[in-house]
Formats: C-alpha cells, structure tokens, sequence
C-alpha cells in the first residue's frame, strides 16, 4: 500500500536525497559499467564530459575502465534522453531508445518542408543498409540519400535518417586519450541483437523506479523533463501502490522509492566537480535542490552549459581546466577550510584526469 504520509520535503532534504542516489554525497565502491546503469546513463554531448561525472562518484575510478567498455561494445554512446548524446550500456540503449522514439518521430517533422516526396520508410531502410555495410559519417550518409532524393534538403534527410535509426558512435570515437571522427552505424549491427525491453509501452513502469532510483523524490514533470516526454502520468499513476510520496514547499506532489536513501537535510556534502550537462542539473523540472534560486541561469553562457562546483551540496561555482592550471570561480564568499576542500577536491581530479599534478587558483572565469 502506498503511504499516506504527505510529509515535506525542504530543498536540502531533497537536496541530500537526490546527491546520495547520484553517489554524490561520497563516492562509492562500484564498477563503472554498474554506476552508468544506476544513472540510467551519462550526459555526453562531449567526449570527456562521462570520465569526469565518473571520477566524481566513483572510488578509485580510471578512465582507461570506461575506455575499454567502450571498445568491448558494452556501453555506448547515442542520442536518447531529451535529443541529446548519452553514454549507456548495451541494454539501457535497448530500452532507452524505443522509450523516447516517440519524440525522435516528431523531431522529423520539424524537418517536413525539407523531405517533400521522400518515403521514410524508405529513408531508414536505405540508410540502415548504407551504415550496415561500415560506419559511415553523417556527411557520407547525407550524400547517399541526396543520390536517391537529390531535390530534398541534405540537412533533414540526414537528420530523418539520425532520428528513424538507433545510431551509436563507433570507437574510437568517445575513448579517452584517443581521438576519432564521428562515425555511425545501427546498435543492432554495434552490439548485435541481443535482449533487452520489449517495447516503450512495456518497459516505462520499470524506467520510472529506476528514475526514482537515480533521481527521487521526484514529480512526474521532473521525469518528463529527464526524459524529454510527456504523459507519463498514467506510469506513475499505476505505480503509486508501490510508492511512498511526499510535497515540496510549493505542494508539488513527489514520488519515491519506499526504501531509498533519505538522509538527514544536516549530512555533510563533500565539494565536487561536475563537468557541462552533468545530469544532475538537467533532470529535474524544478532545479532548486541543486541550483539556488539566486544563482539560477549562472551555470550556463548562452546555451552552452558550464563546468559546476558543488559547495555543501549546491551549485557553487564555476570552473576551467587549462594545462595544469584549474581555475574555480565561487558565487560567494566562502571560508578558508571550505576552499582548501575545494581545492584538494580539484587537485585530486587534474591528477586523476589530467596530465600529471596540477595547480588550484580561484578567480574569476568570462563567460
């Protein structure tokens, strides 16, 4: 039965929920290929952006072990949550990407007017073939469809063939200390058939627990945010026998695994450094359990987003890696012990992830 308890929930309680499922709050003794299921995937829009949201929560991480699940073909990197590039294992991408198929349908219609007369059956089975035979790049996979349709616009039928396709990027693309040109071909032909979900309709109670895993407390716009879909209120509604929910501080209604972490608000939080469109920060409607309402917007130039600090859980700042130098910029005066936790914090990553021993400076970074 679901609880009745309607407690409240303030945002550092949310905030110490929400770091201790995104292994935040201390770093935990887990594989790689184990924390990028339980994340349900890393933002990857770069290449580096996942070595650094690992080394973050993982004890002992190294790159060279993400690298390698890449090359072995268990974890790959694709377009899925929201239209943009995450890195996930082979059988996340297999549920993943019926899941959010709906929304890469109706990406293609934004590019109508530039597909008049082209069969996009037709489009996917002959694009499927043409990567099937290699990995081709999205420019050789342009010219090939304009052979077929040469009166339509490039850009929309490569962009129809990208979101009709479960495309991946083949290695070396995406390996650290190695570098690659984007090249694609279908999962099917990547990691071979294999299992994995039935189906959107069929996996999307499942996808939900594992959100709240990941995620939680959390309302239904926040996953529909997370995922870029709508109407999942009917999922949650046929799981709330299982759930347990609570309010924030404006009444939202959240819901959440009955046994998951719900540390006390007062639970120290360790400085960390996340790199650009951490999901952490992308996933929740309301971002006020990480983003205080007065720096809202500061975590990002235009719409490229920046390189976080967390401060005692929250956003705290801003920095940049250049060389061996790394550059922190704080929002607000911040006590001396609490900077050289930061700074040791960003030591440890520049020797870690960079090229040797490096120096922490604070100051301000343009942009």
């Amino acid at each position: 039965m679901a609880s009745l308890k309607s407690s409240v929930l303030g945002a550092r309680a949310l905030n110490r929920a929400t770091l201790a499922r995104q292994l935040l709050l201390s770093r935990a003794e887990m594989p790689a290929r184990g924390a990028v299921a339980h994340l349900l995937g890393l933002q990857a829009q770069n290449v580096k952006p996942p070595y650094f949201q690992l080394h973050a929560r993982l004890a002992g991480f190294r790159p060279e072990e993400l690298g390698r699940l890449m090359e072995e073909r268990e974890v790959v990197r694709m377009v899925t949550m929201r239209s943009t590039l995450h890195t996930h294992t082979v059988e996340d991408a297999r549920i993943l990407r019926p899941l959010v198929q709906g929304a890469r349908d109706r990406e293609v219609g934004y590019f109508r007017k530039g597909l008049v007369g082209v069969d996009l059956g037709v489009l996917a089975e002959r694009a499927r073939g043409f990567v099937e035979e290699e990995p081709r790049t999205m420019g050789e996979i342009r010219e090939e469809l304009l052979r077929v349709w040469p009166g339509a616009d490039p850009q929309s039928l490569a962009v129809a063939a990208r979101c009709l396709l479960p495309l991946v990027q083949v290695t070396p693309r995406g390996v650290w200390g190695r570098s690659g040109q984007v090249r694609l071909t279908t999962l099917e032909n990547w990691a071979g058939e294999g299992g994995g979900g039935g189906g959107a309709e069929e996996g999307i109670e499942d996808v939900v627990l594992r959100y709240l895993g990941a995620f939680g407390p959390a309302s239904v716009k926040d996953m529909q945010t997370w995922a870029g879909l709508t109407r999942l209120r009917e999922a949650f509604e046929r799981l709330r026998p299982r759930l347990v929910t609570f309010r924030d501080e404006t009444g939202v209604e959240l819901f959440d695994l009955p046994d998951a972490p719900r540390p006390d608000p007062g639970t120290p939080a360790p400085p960390r450094f996340l790199p650009e469109f951490d999901n952490l920060l992308l996933s929740h409607a309301d971002r006020t359990r990480v983003v205080p309402p007065e720096f809202k917007g500061r975590n990002a130039s235009g719409n490229q987003s920046r390189c976080v600090v967390l401060v005692d859980g929250f956003l705290g700042g801003v920095w940049r890696s250049e060389g061996d130098v790394l550059t922190v910029e704080l929002f607000r005066e911040t006590a001396g012990a609490v900077k050289e936790e930061i700074a040791a914090e960003g030591e440890a990553m520049l020797a870690a992830l960079g090229d040797g021993p490096g120096k922490v400076r604070f100051g301000s970074i343009p942009g």
